[in-house]
């Protein structure tokens, strides 16, 4: 819901592609500044009451941009120290989930846990993003930002009956200590290093599309935001058939052509984007964009956990995965200047993005495990 929100409610209130692209931007990058902090916290202080702490600080500041907002006391900059604070603490719930499902799955059951993970993403995306467009549609921005608030709280309800599992995690020192020490790790992991090569890369698609799309949408289709919504509902719906498909076979050995082609398939359906005169193509391309999706994420993160020493999941799995967004915010930021000055402009931009880092998996990322993880 909350993607989709932003994007809409600065488009609406502001009316400028260039603050939704800036908005976008700092709602991730100074938390995947901090990322090697939460990921020594994370395997020192376990994982779920820090993601409660997370969805907590999401619930109060998105309730406080809509009550600013209402009262007319929300100028940009206040809209984007708000988002920057904010995102400070994503890192404690994006790595800490998603290194629990290694921890609480056995080894061979991994890439139906990893289903489990990515069919959740897009179940989410199926729902929220729909539900995003709707209430924008019929109350306005501010109400669907209070209601992405109350799923926030929900979620933190239900993480706190959540026990945490037992960590081989070794983390004397300082907390500092550890955070120098998870950036070592990554940064000497020979495939760590081969998935950010690959993920900043094609992140910049996406975080170009999360601007352009709803500009397309809105402007050069003239639809409201509840078709915003419906469009990024339906590629949520795309990666679940998908991911559950692909999470039933063994990827073990063909992760890296998995995420080849699917890469590639990816770029297939952005190209077609600056052709749509019409939601059809469209809602085409995002079904292709979609489809992809799901084996793509199955691939990445079983060679992620399976060349990842069990001991440094939260510290390398939080910096592993701030170091993969980091092409999400640029290339929001950079979807806003692109698109001021062509619309295709900015998708084509996503086009070649997608399709140089359909290179990485097979030239940046080793063939064969090794024990260590360490090159």
């Amino acid at each position: 819901m909350l993607t989709v929100t932003l994007v809409l409610f600065v488009l609406a209130r502001y009316h400028s592609p260039q603050l939704a692209g800036a908005a976008a931007f700092f709602s991730l990058f100074p938390g995947l500044v901090v990322s090697p902090l939460a990921g020594a916290l994370l395997d020192r202080h376990g994982r779920a009451r820090l993601v409660v702490l997370d969805y907590l600080t999401a619930a109060v500041m998105v309730v406080l941009i809509a009550a600013l907002s209402v009262g007319q006391l929300l100028p940009w900059g206040a809209l984007l120290a708000i988002v920057s604070f904010a995102s400070l603490t994503n890192p404690l719930s994006n790595s800490g989930a998603r290194s629990l499902f290694p921890l609480i799955a056995p080894r061979p059951l991994w890439e139906r846990a990893n289903a489990l993970d990515s069919s959740g993403h897009v179940v989410a995306q199926l729902l929220g993003a729909p539900l995003a467009g709707v209430l924008i549609g019929i109350l306005g921005p501010e109400w669907a930002l209070a209601a992405c608030g109350v799923v926030f709280a929900a979620a933190a309800v239900v993480m706190l009956r959540l026990p945490d599992p037992a960590s081989t995690a070794v983390t004397d020192g300082s907390i500092w200590l550890n955070a120098w020490r998870g950036l070592q790790y990554v940064m000497r992991n020979a495939t760590l290093r081969g998935l950010a090569m690959t993920l900043i890369t094609f992140n910049l698609s996406w975080g170009i599309l999360a601007i352009a799309v709803p500009v397309l949408i809105l402007d050069r289709l003239h639809e409201g935001p509840a078709t915003v919504g419906f469009v990024w509902g339906v590629m949520g719906a795309a990666g679940l058939v998908s991911a559950l498909i692909a999470g039933r076979m063994s990827s073990r050995g063909r992760e890296r052509q998995l995420m080849f082609v699917t890469i590639l398939v990816s770029a297939a359906g952005i190209a077609l984007l600056p052709f749509a005169t019409a939601l059809p193509l469209v809602v085409l391309a995002i079904i292709i964009f979609g489809a992809a999706n799901g084996p793509f994420d199955i691939g990445l993160f079983t060679i992620r956990q399976r060349r990842t020493d069990p001991a440094w999941f939260g510290r390398a799995f939080a910096v592993s995965m701030s170091i993969n967004w980091v092409g999400t915010p640029v290339g929001s930021a950079l979807a806003g200047t692109l698109i001021g000055w062509s619309l295709n402009v900015a998708l084509w931009a996503a086009v070649l993005a997608a399709l140089v880092a359909a290179v990485f998996p097979l030239l940046a990322v080793p063939a064969r495990d090794d024990p260590a993880g360490l090159v």
